[in-house]
C-alpha cells in the first residue's frame, strides 16, 4: 500500500471560549499567508471560559512570527505523524493494528476522508515512538 508518512509539528494556542475566539487566532495566521492542513479546537473543561486550538503546519518565519504573536507555540508533548493514502474500508483498523503490534501506544488520533484518500494524524508519547511508527508504516 502506497502511504505518505511524515513527522509533523503541532502548534497550540489558548483561545477564549466566546464567539470569535478561534476566528481571531485563525485570522492572524491567514493574514501571514498560512495555509493550514489541519485544525482541532475544543473547550478546556478544567478552565471555564477558555479553550485550545491545535494546528499544523506553520511554514517560514512570517507564519511562525504571526503564530507566536497570537500565542501559538510548538507542542513539546505531542509527537505526531501525518499519514495519507488511498481510502479503503478498514484502513484505520489495519494501520493502528500494525502500530499496536509493535507495542506502540497511541496518545490520540484524528482522521478524515477527502475524495478517495484518507488522512490520519496520530499523536504518540515520544520521538522514539514516532520513529518506530514511521518504520512500521513504511515497511
Amino acid at each position: 500500500m502506497e502511504l505518505i508518512v511524515e513527522k509533523v509539528d503541532i502548534w497550540a494556542a489558548g483561545i477564549k471560549d466566546e464567539p470569535g475566539g478561534l476566528a481571531d487566532k485563525l485570522a492572524a495566521l491567514a493574514q501571514a499567508g498560512a495555509d493550514l492542513d489541519f485544525i482541532v479546537a475544543r473547550r478546556s473543561p478544567e478552565k471555564p471560559g477558555t479553550g485550545v486550538v491545535f494546528i499544523t503546519p506553520l511554514r517560514g518565519d512570517k507564519e511562525i512570527a504571526a503564530g507566536a504573536q497570537v500565542g501559538f507555540s510548538v507542542t513539546n508533548s505531542l509527537h505526531s505523524l501525518r499519514i495519507e493514502g488511498p481510502n479503503k474500508p478498514g484502513i484505520a483498523a489495519k494501520l493502528t493494528r500494525k502500530i499496536a503490534n509493535e507495542g506502540i501506544n497511541l496518545r490520540g488520533m484524528s482522521a478524515g476522508v477527502i475524495g478517495t484518500k484518507f488522512i490520519i494524524y496520530i499523536a504518540l508519547d515520544t520521538e522514539e515512538d514516532v520513529t518506530r511508527a514511521m518504520q512500521v508504516l513504511q515497511g
